[in-house]
């Protein structure tokens, strides 16, 4: 049963696909709680499950067992409170950048927003991730961190409960995931929304959460350990490296990947 003082409430969700020979137990028994306005980084292995989870919490997958709650409502299917940024930016290519964010604005405010104040929010989330330049140009004329921008505009402008990011970065080049990066921080310290986030990348884990999720390798994929982030924001990303809080988190989570997360089933 959850409680009215937790936000997000992940409580026991396991998923299996197939039946027979083919059945194959992706997450067991993962339990997680997150506070509102916390940044969570989900990081683990290929195969480990973790865009089965972020799916569930999504709503776009079921679980096999278990519960989602969000603010006490159990989550059954998708919904403008729970906003997804994909590693594809999934943008429509016939629509301009501005068009692909008003159109979620539409969607979701249509029956509280006028139109005139539709056209100002559509302009404001541009605003965040610094893309008004652009709004007249088609996906197709931009780049591809610009496209992520535009994603995450358009994810930010359903003003959600809970911002779900699946690996936005993972197809860029060092130097534009970097930049992204350090737009996200400011996003997050300006709205202080929830974020879970899924991510390969241990510096970038370490870099923009308050916690970080280590998940078992698969099948069977459940929460290894939990690691909180001893940095306080806002955060420098040169200042970090001699940091000792940084660098502390950088070697707990390197150790789990590579040593830990092998054996902890057995453990």
């Amino acid at each position: 049963m959850n409680r009215p003082d937790e936000y997000l409430r992940i409580e026991h969700v396991c998923k299996t696909f197939g039946s027979g020979a083919t059945k194959s137990e992706v997450l067991r028994d993962v339990s997680l709680d997150v506070a509102c306005g916390e940044y969570i980084a989900i990081i683990g292995h290929s195969g480990c499950g973790k865009s089965t989870l972020l799916n569930i919490v999504a709503g776009l997958t079921d679980a096999t067992q278990g519960y989602v709650f969000l603010e006490g409502r159990e989550v059954h299917q998708p919904g403008p409170d729970r906003a997804v940024v994909f590693q594809n930016h999934s943008l429509l290519p016939w629509l301009t950048v501005y068009d692909n964010v008003r159109l979620a604005v539409d969607k979701v405010f249509s029956g509280s927003k006028s139109k005139a104040e539709r056209h100002e929010w559509t302009l404001r989330n541009l605003e965040l991730v610094h893309m008004t330049h652009a709004m007249k140009k088609r996906p197709g004329e931009i780049s591809g961190g610009m496209k992520q921008r535009v994603g995450i505009a358009r994810a930010l402008s359903m003003s959600p409960k809970v911002l779900l990011l699946d690996e936005p970065f993972g197809a860029l080049d060092a130097l534009t995931r970097a930049h992204l990066q350090e737009e996200v921080m400011k996003i997050h310290a300006e709205l202080g929304n929830t974020v879970l986030m899924i991510t390969h990348d241990v510096d970038e884990a370490v870099l923009l959460s308050d916690r970080i999720v280590m998940m078992t390798n698969g099948p069977a994929a459940h929460i290894g350990e939990l690691h909180s982030v001893p940095l306080s924001r806002p955060r420098n990303r040169l200042e970090l490296i001699a940091d000792a809080g940084y660098i502390e988190s950088r070697a707990r989570v390197l150790e789990f990947l590579h040593k830990k997360s092998h054996y902890v089933e057995a453990a």
